[in-house]
């Protein structure tokens, strides 16, 4: 089992749901604040590979995209923070979060050898559909490294199926239609869909999209969900208040989060 296996197993063990942060590479801090996550809470992070046309992203993570290409943020110094991280953290799961362009042009052989060199234990690449996944998946693969596919509200139960095929590590539920960070579905209906979702991949299922407060959290967390992502919040309390600031958002969130489960 990789990292993400066995923290979600432990996380059953305990019977609560886990937290899920992302953070946008090169956007400030970066490392300082990489490092200190785990301690702050975090159970998985999310790692931000920055992109000059982020489709998927709302206003916080798109800004954070750029002002991380400013600052002289690349795919390969994304991978060199991985690194660095997992020297000082062997067993918390890191999780690379972005879209298809860059990993195609480093190499799908290249990038895997290089994420399973820097300890990486998952992707997520937003826009390769499974339908054209299979030549990264199968590197991925290759290096025991998780293809972490998304499901949606409009996700039905024959499109869960072709979710499921080659997807481990974990389902990343999209609580909302549209971009992250933007408001999320109403509880009850997501509550369901976890289950749904559950059902027809048999991997946990994190949610996230739109999931900004502890109450939030605390709530997608008593309604079944094996893990509650948050990023957009955190990148905004990055970029408003630092490091300290960002650590203090997570630490009330995954305090909410271990009260709920």
């Amino acid at each position: 089992m990789n990292r993400l296996a066995t923290t979600f197993a432990r996380l059953k063990a305990d019977n609560r749901a886990g937290f899920v942060t992302y953070i946008m590479a090169g956007d400030g801090e970066t490392a300082e604040l990489l490092d200190r996550l785990p301690a702050a809470g975090a159970d998985v992070i999310e790692l931000g590979m920055p992109f000059t046309d982020p489709m998927a992203d709302g206003p916080s993570i798109q800004g954070a995209a750029l002002r991380a290409l400013d600052n002289g943020m690349t795919l390969k110094g994304t991978l060199a923070l991985a690194r660095a991280f997992r020297e000082n953290h062997p067993d918390t799961p890191l999780v690379l979060m972005g879209y298809a362009n860059p990993v195609h042009h480093m190499g799908y052989g290249a990038f895997a050898r290089a994420a399973a060199d820097a300890g990486v234990d998952g992707l997520i690449c937003v826009d390769l559909p499974p339908e054209e996944d299979t030549e990264l998946r199968e590197a991925l693969a290759a290096e025991n490294i998780s293809i972490i596919r998304l499901a949606t509200p409009t996700t039905n139960n024959d499109r869960l199926k072709t979710v499921a095929e080659g997807s481990s590590g974990f389902v990343y539920y999209v609580s909302t239609t549209g971009v992250t960070g933007m408001g999320k579905g109403a509880a009850t209906d997501v509550a369901d869909a976890v289950k749904r979702v559950q059902t027809a991949t048999g991997l946990p299922v994190a949610v996230g999209f739109g999931v900004r407060t502890p109450e939030e959290a605390a709530e997608i967390a008593s309604g079944g969900a094996d893990a509650v992502v948050v990023g957009s919040a955190i990148v905004s309390a990055n970029h408003d208040g630092g490091t300290k600031t960002a650590l203090e958002l997570v630490r009330s969130i995954s305090a909410a989060v271990r009260a709920a489960s």
